[in-house]
């Protein structure tokens, strides 16, 4: 797919139906190829018959050799376009699908990065997988309607003609037959929304349960807790599995009708036929041509009953998708998008009166340990506030353009399944953007992580698992660590970047920090004298506001409480260390 994408518009979210019209709104030539090759395809099943009975009338009763073998001939050039038409068909079709797979998957990871930090609370992991294994396929599926759905009406209507040129009663029982027939199935596919939604919904709700489990395994065996879990599974599996057998039971009965209910038709018409044949009110040949019209129209009949399931089913994947995709974090307004600053520019919080000045290492520390994580979530637009940039307040500035520029890197940054080299590029290996393998190296050995590297069979194609489980704690910091240096943010907002290794390794990821970060604005939060000594300028929080500033020789020379502070972070560390 062509990197066509824009993400739908609020108005794209208004229902099931829009989202849909949207995915196809997004392609429209390919769209429109599908359609007029499924078009093409349709009615080229209803030449055929045509082109027999002209063979029986003109060729064989006639006993003209030579028009027997023209109408052969004729017979199966039509064959062998018609087969080239379908396979272009399938072709163009199974395109517009992959499209929309990939349009509703880039927006629902779309989504999922904007919301950051909201998603936990607003959303479950278990409805992000289920979205990405199960609603994505259903919502592509029902965009096959736009081929063969499209080219099933017209063909209908062509056969509808043809037969009005042979017989008006014919015509008629066509007419009101075919429709007659996919209006049964309605009852049916309205009770698919129904039963379909409450499963979708179970579904999603029995995944994010397998999801804690997967991810608290070690924690559950150790409280003992596994079993409970288990059986809590396993009750809601049985459940799902009932809902399931009640959207078995409809979908079954609609692909029952949508073969079965054709072929009684085809039966009525062939018997209606027959009559009027024998009555000698149809000759030989447009008895061929009518019963080949009529078995031509289950095709057409058939696509209809099940694009209509097809699209009953799109519409409560589509219901889910956007429910997500309308989700928005409680703090953000949408009062205005202002742009962010043009060029670097101070950051402030007033709540507790840090500012950040551009180009130098801020270190903040506090009398609370949650007291600097706090204005670093304030002054990365994480919690609602009045941080503010370049002097207008970080949620007026538009959410693009504030993500670009200012990196708010912890400890608990997800580490997606992947090589080294791509995990450490992060957002770059996940674009498609070209990769540099010397600057991961610098990023990776600023990190103290290049042992790491070295100790792996492969090197930067090593693979880490989903949230780094190969990896050990003080391992995984430094790679989030090597991730944030790599992007080279205008801001790097780091929470506690060492807290996980020992002083030995401390000592060089914090020189390693500061020599990376030269020249651009860096805010670390840390009680480790080894960071501390880094910064060009330390930030004594006390009771969440600012006490003191100044070099962390500075101060501990000045303040006896910030030595205490200090010297309990020391002791700390080196129990970790230990």
């Amino acid at each position: 797919m062509a990197d066509t994408f824009h993400p739908p518009a609020p108005k794209d979210l208004r229902s099931p139906l829009r989202f849909l019209l949207w995915l196809v709104t997004s392609q429209p030539r390919r769209v429109a190829a599908g359609a007029l090759l499924g078009t093409l395809w349709m009615v080229g099943l209803a030449v055929p018959p045509y082109l027999l009975a002209r063979a029986v009338d003109d060729g064989l009763r006639a006993r003209d050799s030579s028009a027997l073998l023209g109408w052969t001939a004729a017979l199966f050039v039509m064959g062998v376009v018609n087969a080239v038409v379908g396979i272009l068909r399938h072709r163009t079709m199974t395109r517009v699908r992959m499209d929309a797979s990939f349009r509703t998957v880039r927006a629902t990871v779309r989504q999922a990065t904007s919301l950051g930090a909201a998603l936990r609370s607003r959303a479950g992991a278990g409805e992000v997988v289920a979205i990405g294994m199960g609603d994505v396929q259903v919502i592509a599926m029902s965009l096959t309607v736009m081929g063969p759905g499209v080219g099933a009406v017209l063909a209908y209507l062509v056969v509808a003609a043809l037969l009005l040129s042979i017989s008006p009663l014919l015509a008629v029982v066509v007419l009101a037959g075919v429709p007659l027939l996919a209006v049964t199935v309605g009852p049916l596919q309205r009770r698919l929304l129904g039963v379909g939604a409450e499963y979708r919904q179970r579904q999603g709700a029995l995944t994010e349960l397998l999801v804690d489990m997967v991810t608290g395994l070690r924690v559950l065996n150790g409280l003992g807790g596994k079993d409970v879990y288990a059986s809590r599974y396993g009750h809601r599996s049985r459940a799902l599995r009932e809902q399931g057998y009640r959207v078995g039971a409809v979908t079954s009965w609609i692909g029952a009708l949508a073969i079965g209910l054709p072929a009684l038709f085809l039966a009525l018409v062939t018997w209606l036929t027959a009559r009027m044949a024998a009555e000698g009110s149809l000759a030989v040949g447009e008895l061929v041509a009518v019963y080949g019209y009529t078995a031509m129209l289950v095709t057409p009949v058939y696509a209809f009953i099940e694009g209509g399931s097809d699209v009953a089913r799109g519409l409560v994947a589509a219901r889910r998708v956007i429910d997500f995709l309308s989700l928005r974090p409680d703090h953000l307004h949408d009062t205005g998008r202002l742009d962010a600053p043009p060029e670097p520019a101070v950051l402030h919080d007033p709540a507790s009166g840090v500012q950040v000045p551009v180009g130098t290492l801020i270190a903040l520390i506090g009398d609370r340990s949650a007291d600097a994580p706090a204005v670093v979530e304030r002054l990365g637009g994480f919690t609602p506030s009045g941080a503010a940039w370049g002097g207008d307040r970080v949620d007026g500035i538009d959410p693009d353009q504030f993500r670009k520029r200012i990196l708010v890197a912890d400890n608990d940054a997800h580490l997606f399944s992947g090589t080294v080299r791509e995990v450490v590029a992060g957002g770059q290996a996940i674009d498609g953007g070209t990769i540099d393998d010397e600057a991961i190296r610098a990023a990776i050995g600023s990190a103290a992580a290049t042992d790491i590297v070295q100790a792996m069979p492969a090197g930067l194609d090593s693979v880490i698992t989903a949230q780094g489980a190969n990896l050990s704690g003080g391992q995984r910091q430094r790679l989030r660590l090597a991730r944030a240096l790599y992007a080279r943010p205008e801001v790097l907002l780091a929470v506690e970047p060492t807290s996980a290794v020992d002083a030995h390794t401390e000592a060089a990821m914090a020189a390693g920090l500061r020599a990376a970060r030269t020249g651009l604005t860096t805010v670390v939060t840390s009680t480790s004298p080894l960071v501390l000594e880094q910064a060009d300028t330390v930030v004594y929080l006390v009771g969440g506001q600012v006490e003191a500033t100044g070099t962390h020789q500075d101060l501990l020379h000045d303040r006896a409480d910030y030595r205490a502070l200090v010297s309990r972070g020391a002791e700390e560390e080196e129990e970790v260390s230990r």
